[in-house]
């Protein structure tokens, strides 16, 4: 299936996020995966900003720490909960987006997440319904007004389907007079990945 510049949701989200980031913010990727958001967000808040990164897979940790550290952006593996956070450059935690809330008390001005499994890894390691409805609870308790949370739905894979209509769901129910909801999809293909973004409004 062509992928055209329209259907590029993952670009999308990226486009939406960088709206309202700022140089010196802080910002949350939920699933650093090969690190392309996670370095989308690294560049937009810049070298005062920092980032907080997650990925169960010790495969992602490192290609994400690869890529960042080829384009001069400075890596922190992050050791346990707990502990403050580097006030610049990106950390990188070894742990799932469900213990966001043990790893950070800061208020991001962006999250994302790109759902399902690792490009290139085991495609039988996927993100579940109950540990990304815990990590979107968190992110949208802790996100600062005026945020926006992207996330990156994917149901064409063995479980994913069950995951896109709870992250669907969660989406749908968030508070009107709270949130701003935006659902990008591509109509005529339903197994196609759409796009979630959530605006906190101020």
């Amino acid at each position: 299936m062509m992928i055209t510049a329209m259907s590029r949701v993952v670009g999308w989200g990226h486009q939406l996020l960088g709206e309202v980031l700022r140089a010196g913010d802080f910002a949350i990727d939920l699933t650093a995966g090969n690190g392309y958001d996670t370095l989308m967000l690294a560049r937009a808040v810049g070298e005062n900003g920092s980032v907080l990164a997650f990925d169960l897979q010790s495969q992602a940790i490192e290609k994400s720490a690869n890529r960042l550290q080829q384009e001069a952006v400075a890596v922190h593996l992050v050791d346990g909960p707990g502990l403050p956070l580097p006030s610049s450059g990106v950390s990188l935690v070894s742990a799932s987006h469900a213990e966001l809330d043990a790893w950070c008390d800061l208020a991001p001005r962006a999250i994302i997440a790109n759902l399902g499994y690792l490009p290139g890894g085991d495609k039988g390691l996927i993100t579940k319904p109950e540990s990304t409805l815990v990590a979107l609870q968190t992110g949208c308790d802790i996100l600062m007004p005026g945020g926006r949370i992207a996330i990156v739905v994917y149901s064409g894979h063995p479980g994913g389907r069950d995951e896109a209509q709870a992250v669907d769901h969660f989406f749908a129910n968030l508070n009107e007079r709270e949130f701003e909801v935006l659902r990008l999809e591509v109509a005529n293909r339903p197994q196609a990945p759409f796009l979630l973004i959530a605006g906190k409004i101020e």
